[in-house]
């Protein structure tokens, strides 16, 4: 594994920070607001140096403030962050550093549709806590006394009594991101409309250890919790010869219970 990223532009997110990030992104390096990091291997957060100080020097809105966020065990991450200030020049913007924890919501907007980013544990690291991210959104949607009546019903209703009377909120996930590691929990995959998932092995006799995914694993808890759509990614090179074979039949199983699926080839930058 080389680079590590995922650009998320709806939110101007930027998902880990890998090498090579700055010359990829171009001048889209203004756009991102906030970065969030999973954990503190190399190919998850090299690129940070390069990301910081091109951010400072290149042409572009050099003065747009800047979000950093990881996880409040990472020593790795804190003294990676600390080295890169040091021996760079005086940054021209702002820099926000934030040591999280799991269960954490950091906002994204504010209001009736609130969207919020929260952390969750990932089993991947023994030194240092690894995460996870989810993108959530506070909707609105009828109680489930009231689902069975008809319009007309409902709106004499909500002229009685008020539209807050018949509806409740509830937290919806638009993303999650699993970080390295091994499958992530159900909880994390059955109410999200797009599940980006480690995906490094694809043969499990080629697994040493626990401490990444396995592609048949993945595939059984995915058909289980069917979220909308899928990407993998932090697919292993090793698979290169049989890759496109591979994903061309997950493609087909995953279709026939509804689900779009892509992947992430290894070595390329993919916009979906």
């Amino acid at each position: 594994m080389y680079s590590t990223w995922l650009y998320y532009a709806p939110d101007r997110i930027l998902f880990d920070c890998g090498e090579g990030i700055s010359t990829l992104l171009t001048n889209k390096l203004f756009a991102v607001k906030k970065i969030f990091l999973t954990h503190s291997h190399a190919d998850h957060i090299s690129g940070l140096w390069g990301f910081l100080n091109t951010r400072s020097s290149a042409m572009g809105e050099r003065e747009k403030p800047l979000e950093i966020y990881y996880h409040k065990s990472s020593d790795q991450i804190r003294n990676y962050i600390e080295f890169i200030l040091k021996t760079g020049n005086k940054l021209k913007y702002d820099l926000s550093i934030h040591e999280i924890d799991t269960g954490e919501e950091i906002p994204l907007t504010e209001g009736n549709g609130k969207r919020y980013i929260k952390a969750f544990n990932t089993d991947h690291m023994k030194s240092e806590v690894s995460i996870g991210y989810q993108i959530r959104e506070t909707r609105k949607r009828l109680k489930e006394d009231y689902k069975g009546l008809d319009q007309e019903a409902i709106k004499q209703i909500i002229k009685e009594k008020g539209r807050d009377a018949i509806t409740e909120r509830y937290s919806y996930s638009l993303m999650t991101l699993s970080g390295d590691g091994n499958v992530i929990g159900d909880e994390y995959m059955s109410d999200t409309t797009l599940l980006i998932h480690e995906c490094t092995f694809l043969d499990a006799e080629d697994r040493r250890g626990d401490k990444h995914t396995e592609i048949t694993e993945l595939l059984d808890k995915i058909r289980r919790n069917k979220p909308k759509k899928v990407i993998l990614y932090h697919i292993s090179n090793r698979y290169l010869i049989k890759l496109r074979e591979t994903m061309k039949n997950v493609e087909k199983e995953l279709k026939e219970e509804g689900i779009e699926f892509f992947y992430v080839y290894p070595g390329k930058v993919c916009r979906f």
